[in-house]
């Protein structure tokens, strides 16, 4: 897959999930996720996180494609909950280059 179709992924989700916000389809997933709010939406990044970890300790490398799917859609619905696009996300990683991970926290504590 391009680096192209890759973004276009993710600003179609992110113009999906906003679609679900503003009309809050009755038939939707994502809808429902949003009316439960934060809170049960942080339980199902939590779940999705123990499956990812399940999948990874069985070293199943099927399994954790699918449950790292499960689980970034989980934080893009938080995301997008939160008025957060998963542009914000990368403008966020792309001012990391060049910096050690071990520097960035330092600043953090800051």
């Amino acid at each position: 897959m391009s680096k192209k179709n890759i973004e276009d992924i993710l600003i179609e989700l992110d113009k999906i999930l906003r679609q679900r916000k503003d009309q809050m389809p009755n038939d939707s997933y994502v809808t429902s996720l949003y009316k439960r709010g934060n809170s049960h939406i942080n339980e199902k990044i939590i779940e999705e996180a123990n499956e990812y970890i399940e999948a990874v300790d069985k070293k199943n490398k099927v399994d954790i494609i699918h449950e790292a799917a499960d689980l970034w859609f989980h934080n893009l619905v938080s995301l997008s909950l939160n008025d957060i696009s998963s542009n914000d996300i990368l403008e966020e990683l792309r001012n990391r280059f060049g910096l050690s991970g071990l520097e960035e926290k330092k600043l953090r504590k800051k």
